[in-house]
């Protein structure tokens, strides 16, 4: 995959909202995260969807909706304060 992207569960596991790499990969394949890029919105399906920096994501987290922007890729699963580094969190309308 190139430098500007990566896979959406691989993202959503070090931005940290999934705790294995696994879960993500499941809640992307049942249809529950929604992907905005340039306006338009389309449900990701496939783990290896790939997701880019200025993206948005939607989806349920523990109950309620989660909608963040993509400032940044990542390189690796860091701590807690490297993951938030990775996304803007959005009001969802």
């Amino acid at each position: 995959m190139a430098d500007d992207a990566c896979r959406i569960d691989v993202w959503l596991w070090r931005a940290r909202f999934f705790k294995t790499r696994t879960l993500a990969a499941q809640i992307v394949e049942s249809g529950r995260v929604h992907l905005t890029r340039g306006q338009v919105r389309t449900r990701a399906d496939k783990p290896a969807r790939s997701v880019k920096v200025g993206d948005e994501l939607v989806f349920a987290l523990a109950g309620r909706l989660t909608a963040v922007r993509v400032e940044a890729l990542g390189t690796r699963r860091g701590p807690p304060a490297e993951a938030r580094s990775l996304y803007s969190p959005m009001e969802e309308s």
